[in-house]
């Protein structure tokens, strides 16, 4: 099994108050972990760890990554 790479780091930035940035975990079951809530303007920096192995941002935001930045959009009603 490949050993997790704990230096890949990305920036979310928050574009609209309540966006939800969620950790998921490793394993046979993949589960919600962790979450938080962004405002508008405000920014986290995100690490994988040996127990996040995926991250869902719900809600207006930019992500930063390594490979580029991507930003997320906004579902119809």
């Amino acid at each position: 099994m490949a050993k997790p790479n704990h230096d890949d780091y990305f920036i979310v930035k928050a574009h609209e108050n309540g966006v939800n940035v969620i950790g998921l975990t490793r394993g046979k079951d993949t589960r919600f972990h962790h979450s938080e809530k962004l405002d508008k303007g405000e920014v986290m920096v995100v690490q994988f760890t040996e127990h996040t192995s995926a991250v869902k941002v719900r809600g207006k935001a930019e992500i930063i990554t390594p490979f580029g930045t991507v930003e997320t959009e906004k579902g119809q009603p």
